[in-house]
C-alpha cells in the first residue's frame, strides 16, 4: 500500500512537472506571396508593438510580448493592413498574397479564430454596400433587410467557437448594434423624407458678395453639397461637379456648395476659417454657388449630417427630393435628374 502511495505521488509529481507554463508572449509567423517589402510593422492605436523583418523568400517568424489585449494592424511598409488580433499565448500562421493582402489572407494556429472572424465581419460589413440605399427602402423592405442583415452577422459568430471572451462579448453585441444604428437613422430620415418641406438656411456668406438662402433658389431644382477644405472625399468630388454644372448650366437646377469650415480647424479664428475657404474656392476655380455657414450649423443639424461629403437635392416647391443624394461621381445622380426632366 505504501508503494503505490509512492508510485501515484510519482505520477503526480511527473504529471506537473510536465503542465507547460502560460506562455507570456505571442508568436506570429507566416509566408507572404508576391511580397516586395522588407518590413512588418504590429501595431495599434499607442503606437508600434514590433517591427517583424520579411525574409527573401516572403516568410516571416517573431515573437513579441503583448501588454494588451487587441485588435492590431499587420501592415507592410508599402501601407498594406490586415486586422490581427493578438493575446500572450497565441501562435498565429499567416498566410496570403502581398499585392491583393488582407483578402487573400488565412489565419491558423492558436488563436487564429479570433482574427478570421474579423476578416469575416470585415467582408460582411462591405458587402451591405451604400448603407444610404438600405435607408431608401419602404419600410417592410427596411425590415426585411436589416432583419437578414442580423441573421448574417449572427452567423458569423456563430461560425468561430474559438473566439477569446473579449471578442466573444463584443461579437455578441455587434449585430444588436448594427440593428439600433439602422432603426435610428430610418427613423430620422423619416423627418426629411421625399416630399417634407426641406430645412432652410437663411443668410450664408456667399463667395461672389452678400449672403443667400435657401429660399433665394426658389422655383429651381437645387443640388447642395455639403463639404469642407479639409476633407479629402469632397476635394475628390469637385472635379464630376465642375463636369455637371457644366452639363446642366442652361437647366432649371442651381448647384450650391456650403462649406462647413470653422473655427476649431484654424487656430481658434472665424476669420481664418472664412478666409481659408476664399481662398480654396479662388485656387480651384469652384464654380455653382459657393456658400459658407459660418457659426450657423442648424442646416447640417436638421438633416442629421455626421460626415461630409453630403449631397441633397431639393425641388423647386422648396421639398426635399433626396436627403441623401448620390454624388457627382455616380451615374445614378444623372439618372436621377433625368427622371425629374431637368
Amino acid at each position: 500500500m505504501k508503494k503505490l502511495g509512492i508510485l501515484l505521488l510519482s505520477i503526480t509529481i511527473l504529471t506537473s512537472c510536465a503542465q507547460e507554463a502560460p506562455k507570456d508572449y505571442a508568436k506570429v509567423s507566416g509566408k507572404l506571396e508576391n511580397n516586395k517589402d522588407s518590413l512588418i510593422t504590429i501595431s495599434n492605436r499607442t503606437g508600434i508593438l514590433k517591427t517583424i523583418k520579411i525574409n527573401a523568400d516572403g516568410s516571416f517568424n517573431d515573437t513579441l510580448k503583448v501588454a494588451k489585449v487587441d485588435i492590431y494592424t499587420f501592415q507592410t511598409s508599402a501601407a498594406k493592413r490586415a486586422p490581427l488580433y493578438l493575446k500572450n499565448g497565441f501562435d498565429i500562421q499567416i498566410t496570403g498574397d502581398a499585392e491583393v493582402f488582407m483578402e487573400s489572407f488565412t489565419y491558423t494556429g492558436t488563436g487564429a479564430d479570433n482574427s478570421n472572424y474579423i476578416l469575416a465581419q470585415i467582408a460582411m460589413s462591405k458587402s451591405i454596400g451604400d448603407p444610404g440605399l438600405i435607408l431608401k427602402l419602404d419600410k417592410q423592405s427596411f425590415e426585411e433587410k436589416v432583419a437578414s442583415l442580423k441573421k448574417d452577422f449572427d452567423s458569423i459568430v456563430g461560425s468561430y467557437k474559438n473566439l477569446d471572451s473579449i471578442l466573444s462579448v463584443d461579437a455578441k453585441n455587434q449585430s444588436a448594434q448594427m440593428v439600433n444604428f439602422f432603426q435610428k437613422a430610418y427613423a430620422e430620415n423619416l423627418q426629411n423624407a421625399p416630399g417634407t418641406p426641406s430645412p432652410a438656411f437663411t443668410d450664408y456668406v456667399a463667395y461672389k458678395g452678400g449672403t443667400k438662402s435657401l429660399a433665394s433658389f426658389k422655383g429651381k431644382y437645387v443640388y447642395i453639397d455639403v463639404w469642407a477644405t479639409w476633407c479629402g472625399p469632397c476635394i475628390q468630388q469637385i472635379p464630376y461637379l465642375k463636369k455637371l454644372e457644366d452639363a446642366y448650366k442652361n437647366k432649371n437646377i442651381e448647384f450650391v456648395s456650403i462649406s462647413t469650415d470653422e473655427s476649431r480647424r484654424n487656430g481658434g479664428s472665424w476669420e481664418a476659417a472664412e478666409k481659408k475657404w476664399r481662398d480654396f474656392v479662388k485656387a480651384r476655380q469652384m464654380g455653382g454657388v459657393q456658400l459658407w455657414s459660418g457659426k450657423d450649423f442648424s442646416f447640417q443639424k436638421a438633416y442629421k449630417i455626421n460626415g461630409i461629403p453630403r449631397f441633397i437635392l431639393i425641388d423647386p416647391k422648396g421639398n426635399i427630393v433626396d436627403a441623401n443624394a448620390p454624388r457627382p461621381s455616380e451615374p445614378r445622380l444623372t439618372e436621377l435628374f433625368r427622371s425629374l426632366g431637368i
